[in-house]
């Protein structure tokens, strides 16, 4: 393609002047949503409670009213309504909201909520089935699916002030509540010098995240999130307080790791610590006819640098490529964006580390970039504007070998959904392909997980995800179809090529999607064997709204 310097100077301003308005629009878009939430009678509680849900919020109240929530006027039920990442998840009404001050102020109410569930359960003993859902969980809130941390007339358990972050006197090990956020356990780790293998985005909470098994800019160096807690401090259905680690109750501790929410709600996490600096990283952003150049780099490096093929040596210190491939439906462009992170960086060295100069990446034409020395701080922060609280969201994925042809057939799906955007005039969308490496060798870094990618080959895997967002709740259908639509025929390609795998990451799903099922079925016997002994009656299968269950 011949452009002038002026034609693609003239791209570049455009570029970057629509994506800052676009980040302007969704922010004033989210004061909006906030100032709404502010009116009364904008979520009212009691609306559509069922006798039975008002029962219970009156034993909580009765019980525990020091920590229930129950009228939604108070300052605090805003504060906790407006913690949520997905607008949607912002207008779901609870019956009330449960927030604990510490671990017996929450074993108690867990016990109020164990005793109804059985009261449910007893009145309907040949229809166990129709016993409904009475609570759900919030740690960070940062989850797509619609009722992942959300329920309707039910009761919300809000972990926010499980906030504490306490580092090992010998720098090893954090203890981190339930409740964090990224952007917290960094904030205190850097004072310190340390790092933990942790999100890459500083709005990401930190419980849905490493019980879903987890990604971080240091999984090549130290596995997943979850190979790297050494204990987690749980409660489980009857009320009891429990440590699981590799020597108490290590069954249970290997479940947590990549099973959810499905065996107790963990009040903390103990994880392993390390010295830490600075990290080298950024984002290339690149016109959309770069396409066929990206994806091909991105073959490469994973083939080549991230599986050690041939000549290259392994570098454990390089993260990514996070490769975005987006479409904005408001302007009516497409852009290029890839995150590049190196956790190692010579401090001396100018320029690119050398596993990412070597690549393809680095002799690729952008628009501009943003790559520098910075704190890890820092670059969860970048990663956290790209797409902020306020909007509807949905996310999907499914896992691939790193084949170049079923690569552009990702893309291809990206493309073809366009053409469906634009006809449904979706407000505001923004509709973005994500393609990052997945090693096996990942799971067999740190401690065992549940994940299940322990099994079989090194190939190394991509993970191919679709993450959406847009203005309107009347879109939610149509957007939910086209992402579905997309995964589904990348998903067809790569069956009939035989470059498929069966592995769903468990924190880029849509509701629709079974990642358990993912895990294999040894996995998937161990998981519903834990679950059977610290839950024998189901209450966090049934009981426990949100979340992916393990099913009968």
């Amino acid at each position: 393609m011949a452009l002038s310097w002026l034609s693609y100077t003239c791209i570049a301003i455009l570029l970057a002047s629509v994506y800052i308005r676009q980040r302007i629009r969704v922010r004033s878009s989210q004061v909006e949503s906030d100032a709404e939430a502010e009116k009364p009678g904008r979520l009212r509680l009691d609306d559509g409670l069922t006798p039975s849900g008002r029962q219970l919020k009156a034993k909580l109240v009765a019980a525990i009213p020091h920590i229930v929530i129950a009228s939604e006027k108070a300052t605090e039920f805003k504060e906790s309504m407006n913690a949520y990442w997905d607008q949607k998840a912002c207008e779901v009404p609870p019956s009330c909201i449960v927030r604990p001050r510490n671990v017996w102020e929450l074993a108690q109410a867990v016990k109020i909520l164990k005793r109804e569930f059985d009261l449910r359960c007893e009145k309907v003993k040949e229809r166990q089935e129709e016993v409904e859902s009475i609570f759900a969980i919030r740690g960070g809130g940062h989850s797509a699916v619609a009722g992942a941390s959300s329920i309707k007339g039910g009761v919300l358990i809000d972990l926010s002030l499980f906030n504490q972050v306490i580092p090992a006197e010998d720098g090893r090990s954090v203890i981190i509540g339930a409740g964090c956020k990224w952007i917290d356990v960094y904030s205190v780790l850097e004072k310190e010098g340390l790092g933990v293998a942790g999100g890459r985005n500083s709005a990401v909470g930190v419980s849905g995240l490493t019980l879903g098994g987890g990604i971080s800019f240091f999984s090549p160096q130290y596995g997943f999130v979850c190979n790297n807690v050494l204990e987690y401090e749980v409660i489980l259905a009857d009320g009891s307080i429990v440590t699981a680690s590799e020597k108490d109750h290590p069954d249970l501790w290997r479940a947590l790791k990549g099973g959810g929410n499905n065996f107790g709600i963990v009040t903390s996490f103990t994880i392993r610590s390390f010295a830490a600096k600075n990290v080298w990283s950024g984002f290339l952003y690149l016109l959309p006819y770069k396409a066929p150049d990206v994806l091909a780099a991105f073959h490469s490096f994973v083939a080549r640098t991230l599986a050690g093929e041939l000549q290259h040596r392994f570098d454990p210190h390089a993260a990514g490529p996070l490769t975005c491939f987006t479409y904005l439906q408001s302007p009516g462009i497409q852009a290029i964006a890839v995150n590049l992170v190196h956790t190692g960086p010579d401090t001396k060295q100018k320029g690119w580390p050398e596993s990412w100069r070597s690549s393809g990446f680095q002799k690729l034409w952008r628009v501009w970039s943003t790559f520098k020395i910075r704190s890890l701080v820092s670059a969860a922060d970048e990663l956290s504007v790209l797409n902020p609280p306020g909007r509807q969201q949905e996310f999907a994925t499914t896992t691939i070998k790193n084949d170049r042809q079923t690569l552009e057939a990702a893309h291809k799906a990206y493309r073809d959904a366009i053409p469906k955007i634009k006809n449904h005039a979706i407000k505001g969308m923004s509709w973005t392909l994500v393609l990052q490496p997945c090693l096996p060798s990942w799971a067999r870094k740190g401690d065992a997980n549940s994940l299940g990618l322990d099994e079989g080959s090194d190939e190394p895997l991509v993970n191919v995800q679709f993450t959406v967002n847009w203005a309107m709740e009347e879109h939610d259908d149509v957007v939910r179809a086209i992402t579905r639509e997309a995964i589904e025929q990348i998903d067809a390609f790569a069956l009939e090529h035989g470059t498929g795998h069966r592995f769903r990451y468990l924190n880029y799903c849509a509701a629709w999607q079974r990642p358990f099922e993912g895990y294999g079925e040894e996995s998937m016997k161990s998981l519903k064997g834990v679950s059977k002994v610290v839950d024998p009656q189901g209450f966090f299968q049934r009981g426990c709204g949100g979340g992916f269950k393990l099913g009968s």
